[in-house]
């Protein structure tokens, strides 16, 4: 079976996975400890803040260690929203956001938070001029992601950033970056935001482990009470072993990322010029991120290709993992002006690092028979 589901998690490093086992066995004191044990451990934890402050561009009093993006997306949008709520209650956000976005702000909506979903056009882009023109006086936080999870469609963080904090400075600017680090250039101070969500497994570290950059001077109401862990924005005894893994996996991931999108650059370029070629399918993403490739099979439900090609002994997706039990078309693609056909038969092949070109050989190869056994069969039916 060959692996093409990069996007939803990745393959631990070898070097990560040694490192999680060593500080496990060795290193099992509570950082928060005052006896050896514990100052070992807190030692460990500062030096691995050290190296993710470093790879993303900032200070290492602005990380926050998290349990994974969900939890890093959920405090920074909640945390604003509860933390500034006297400053107003409009928070401005994207239809095509990932759920753990998309569904805190919903949430907030039901308990008196008011949000704007602005809507992106076909290619599932969205503007700096349509960010600024949703701002209002009681507006206090946009938060707009990096590269879709589904699509791998790219924002113009640049743009945006620039544009509102110039004409909106006291708006907070949230950035999920789940999608983007390791693949594409990272820029946490040119895009001028204050709050930025990074999970390990994205990028060949753990599950469990994340991390929320918050920029100096910005509070957060703490969705977690209890101890003062991570500067009292999230209490509870951080995971050292994960953590420590995690950074590993950042300084690695950062360190590999030109040569790894050089790579998957050609193969994502490679899959989309055949998947143009098939007249059954459909392609929705573009030339932005190197490592998704997404094409509908209108007429066609997606999980019925994703087995077919399971069976031909390649794993892809269909939706989010997040969403791809749910059996319902995929809101990103109905965003962009899909219709149900198209956004019920969606897939994604997402790529990694230690793929090889016989791997992409055979993946297209694989994709053309999948689509004329189906083909075959609904022409049976008929």
């Amino acid at each position: 079976m060959k692996y093409f589901d990069y996007a939803a998690t990745t393959p631990p490093f070898e070097e990560v996975i040694t490192t999680i086992a060593e500080v496990m066995r060795r290193h099992y004191g509570n950082p928060s400890s005052m006896h050896r044990y514990g100052e070992d451990a807190d030692k460990l934890l500062k030096r691995s803040r050290e190296v993710c402050a470093t790879a993303l561009g900032v200070h290492p009093a602005e990380i926050v260690f998290t349990s994974g993006a969900t939890e890093s997306n959920n405090l920074a949008i909640k945390g604003v929203a509860l933390q500034y709520q006297a400053r107003g209650k409009h928070i401005v956000t994207v239809s095509t956001e990932h759920p753990s976005v998309y569904e805190a702000c919903k949430q907030l909506a039901k308990v008196g938070f008011e949000v704007t979903f602005l809507p992106v056009d076909a290619e599932g882009h969205v503007s700096a001029e349509q960010v600024c023109a949703a701002i209002r006086k009681d507006t206090i936080l946009v938060s707009i992601m990096h590269v879709n999870n589904e699509t791998g469609r790219v924002q113009p963080l640049h743009d945006i950033g620039a544009a509102l904090k110039e004409q909106f400075p006291r708006v907070l600017f949230h950035v999920d970056g789940v999608q983007g680090y390791g693949k594409l250039p990272v820029d946490i101070r040119g895009w001028k935001a204050d709050l930025y969500s990074l999970s390990a497994h994205k990028l060949r570290g753990p599950k469990g482990a994340g991390l929320l950059v918050v920029r100096e001077g910005v509070e957060l109401f703490p969705l977690l009470s209890g101890g003062s862990q991570e500067q009292g924005f999230r209490a509870g005894t951080e995971n050292v072993p994960l953590l420590v893994g995690m950074s590993k996996a950042v300084r690695l991931a950062g360190e590999w990322q030109a040569e790894a999108t050089q790579r998957m650059t050609a193969w994502r370029d490679r899959v989309a010029a055949e998947v143009k070629t098939i007249p059954q399918l459909r392609l929705n993403s573009g030339e932005e991120a190197p490592h998704i490739v997404h094409f509908s099979y209108p007429g066609m439900k997606a999980e019925v290709l994703l087995h077919t090609l399971e069976q031909l002994g390649f794993a892809v997706s269909t939706q989010s993992a997040c969403s791809s039990k749910l059996a319902e078309p995929s809101r990103i693609l109905l965003a962009m002006g899909r219709n149900d056909a198209e956004a019920s038969g969606g897939i994604r092949i997402s790529f990694g690092d230690e793929h090889t070109e016989q791997d992409i050989d055979e993946l297209i190869l694989a994709l053309r028979q999948a689509v004329a056994q189906l083909e075959s069969l609904e022409r049976w039916k008929r």
